[in-house]
């Protein structure tokens, strides 16, 4: 009696102490089975490959390494969002296929041995990677004294030296690419194509037949006439079901959009501020400086050939006095003044050489070793013998100086070779050091002019933009979940739909910088309307989650309004079927049901099943896959097709010559399956490895 007496009078307490260890031992063993992410989250875990992480820090470094690539092959300082969503994307397809192929080759130990290594580098057939990096642009082939050159002064190089940890990334890709090569090749090696197949193929492409066909068109009925069943949507959903797979979580917004763009007053308060500075550009001695200080847009002042210039200035420039100042006028987007510098007749294009003095002792040294090197060229020695041995350009050092032959606009001191003369030797002291160029050739004569431009972009005003964030502020504000659209139609707004949208989609709809609402979305409940006004661009956006679909089949729900017009179509083809059967009763030609049926007859000749295209109309897979299979002179069933509901009668086939010898065939064949087998190998293996995505938290 004691003890119960005990436990009714410590009952809660006992609980709150057994619960309470309950929790612990459930957290604790959270802890031990995820670590410290259950308290910090996995904070550098941009996704999952086959259960190996993905880090952020080294799937970003691979970003921008691919950002750099891109720049420098596109020529380009600056990429728009599109741009980048593109190399983001691309980057992690990399990741993930180097990740799923790694652990492929290694179950099989695939491996590049030290000898393939140095075939690969040195060999007499070297990687494709080596051909880019130490290649002759004019053979296409290794140049083999600069290869060694480098090796050598790699082979010298301190272990320290940033060059060797650069060439060992540079040696482990080449590794890494023979490796995917290797296993690519022995999955691939495996495809076969036997003589049934060949025989196929060939009687697929070379069998003809030749039929006549009655079609009642599905357009025939108007789409109002047709209401489709819940059986007919499910029915259709059933068959169809594997095409609704989602690949990855994607979600669809509703948005408004309030447009802050330039106001007629904004630019009209533009055009007067740079109209403001016509006179004293006139005045101007020193143009250059003018731009400098004026201009939004710091072009360098240039010579240019007619069709150069902006179609604006085209028209007017070669045909005005040096002086002459044009506008304001609107182009791209802002107000600009121009005026003419300078006019000449000059050549089209230069050839020449060059030599580049280093200043790192200073640059009245350089341009005193630069007037010695004048004075030897001009006393017959040689150019090229100098250029090897003083430039510090060794790209055309290595020619002995030689530029080639290049146009205006193509190299910075255009101004020295274009305006002197054939033989000149010129001393120019440049941002790369002093530079001894000499002018080989001139070729060509036209008028160019030098035009300075002075620009202000056309922007809203801020009280432009404070009307329509306004506007934005004042909707948001009426809005919830349940009265977006009523509320859009009240203010007189459009909403605008942006469907399927994926976690790291840059731009939406109408959006061309979007990141932001993405972002958003992908935090958001199912019709949640946005907490904030959106500023992108030009434009305020209030946003909504309408629809959220998860990777995996889709239910019929999520799809209904996507395959709405099939299942029209499907309903159409079977009042139609009904039609042509009740025509086909009691006929016993193609001419009885068309008269029946209200249509007409139309005679196809030479049709092959390996193009199954209608003349006339669409490719119709069904029929003509139907036609080859059915016998000559009977009446088809109706067969359901692309654009409507056949009934043929096959008149005949032309049967092809025997297929002798099945080796082209075969390697027509094999080359198909090969070129599609590299991708279908890795769409297989990543449907295996669980890829999981998690870069919306990052990008």
């Amino acid at each position: 009696m004691g003890i119960m007496g005990f436990l009714r009078n410590r009952m809660g307490l006992i609980l709150v102490i057994v619960i309470g260890f309950a929790l612990f031992a459930f957290i604790a063993g959270e802890v031990i089975h995820y670590g410290s992410s259950f308290f910090h989250g996995d904070s550098n875990e941009i996704g999952e490959v086959a259960g190996e992480k993905v880090a952020y820090d080294d799937f970003n470094k691979r970003v921008e390494e691919n950002t750099a690539n891109f720049k420098q092959q596109s020529h380009q300082d600056e990429i728009n969002p599109q741009i980048t969503s593109y190399i983001q994307e691309n980057t992690w397809n990399q990741v993930v296929s180097e990740k799923i192929l790694e652990k492929e080759m290694d179950k099989l130990g695939l491996v590049v041995g030290d000898d393939e290594i140095k075939s690969l580098i040195q060999g007499d057939n070297p990687s494709p990677q080596i051909v880019q990096a130490f290649g002759n642009p004019q053979t296409g082939q290794v140049d083999r004294t600069k290869l060694m050159n480098f090796l050598s002064n790699l082979s010298a190089a301190k272990a320290d030296d940033p060059i060797r940890a650069r060439w060992d990334a540079f040696v482990q890709q080449i590794v890494d690419n023979k490796r995917n090569e290797k296993y690519l090749s022995l999955v691939s090696n495996g495809l076969y194509v036997n003589s049934l197949e060949a025989k196929d193929d060939y009687q697929a492409k070379n069998e003809l037949a030749n039929f006549k066909y009655v079609k009642l068109d599905y357009a025939s009925i108007p789409d109002s006439k047709v209401v489709p069943t819940d059986d007919d949507y499910q029915s259709y959903y059933n068959d169809h079901k594997q095409s609704f797979d989602n690949q990855q979580e994607t979600r669809s917004l509703a948005y408004v959009s309030f447009n802050a763009a330039p106001s007629k007053d904004d630019s009209v308060a533009i055009k007067a501020d740079v109209e403001k500075l016509v006179t004293g550009f006139k005045a101007s001695t020193n143009d250059s400086l003018f731009v400098e200080v004026n201009a939004e847009t710091k072009t360098p002042l240039a010579y240019q050939h007619k069709g150069q210039l902006d179609p604006k200035l085209d028209s007017v420039m070669f045909s005005a006095a040096p002086g002459f100042v044009y506008g304001p006028y609107l182009s791209t987007g802002s107000y600009k003044i121009a005026k003419l510098v300078d006019s000449r007749v000059g050549p089209d294009s230069v050839t020449a050489r060059l030599i580049v003095l280093p200043v790192t002792a200073g640059t009245d040294k350089a341009l005193k070793t630069a007037d010695s090197i004048k004075t030897l060229i001009e006393g017959g020695k040689s150019f090229a013998d100098l250029a090897k041995m003083y430039s510090i350009d060794k790209n055309s050092a290595e020619k002995g100086g030689d530029l080639g032959t290049f146009g205006r606009g193509a190299v910075p001191f255009e101004d020295v070779v274009f305006n002197g003369k054939k033989g000149d030797i010129k001393i120019v002291p440049s941002q790369y050091g002093v530079e001894i160029l000499q002018i080989m050739d001139q070729k060509g004569s036209s008028k160019v002019v030098k035009v300075a431009v002075v620009d202000k972009a056309l922007a809203a005003s801020t009280a432009t933009q404070s009307a329509a964030y306004s506007k934005a502020q004042a909707f948001l504000g009426t809005v919830n979940n349940d009265s977006f659209d009523e509320q859009a139609q009240k203010s007189g707004l459009k909403v605008l739909q942006a469907p399927d949208v994926t976690a790291t989609a840059a731009s939406f709809g109408a959006v061309t910088n979007g990141r932001e609402v993405v972002r958003w979305a992908y935090k958001a409940s199912n019709g949640d309307v946005s907490d904030q006004v959106f500023t992108i661009g030009d434009q305020y956006v209030v946003a909504q989650l309408t629809a959220v679909k998860p990777k995996g089949i889709l239910p019929l729900d999520a799809v209904k309004a996507q395959i709405k017009p099939f299942v029209i179509t499907e309903v159409k083809a079977k009042l139609l079927t009904d039609k042509l059967q009740n025509a086909l009763s009691g006929s016993s030609n193609i001419d009885q049901v068309a008269q029946k049926a209200g249509t007409q007859v139309n005679p196809i000749q030479n049709i092959v099943l390996a193009n199954p295209v209608i003349p006339g109309g669409a490719a119709e897979y069904k029929l003509v896959g139907t036609i080859f299979g059915s016998q000559p002179g009977k009446l088809s069933k109706p067969v359901e097709g692309q654009a409507g509901v056949f009934v043929f009668v096959v008149d005949n086939f032309v049967k092809p010559a025997p297929l002798t010898n099945a080796t082209r065939q075969k390697q027509e064949l094999g080359q198909t399956l090969l070129q599609r087998s590299g991708q279908q190998i890795l769409d297989a293996l990543k449907d295996k490895a669980n890829v999981k995505d998690y870069r919306v938290k990052f990008l």
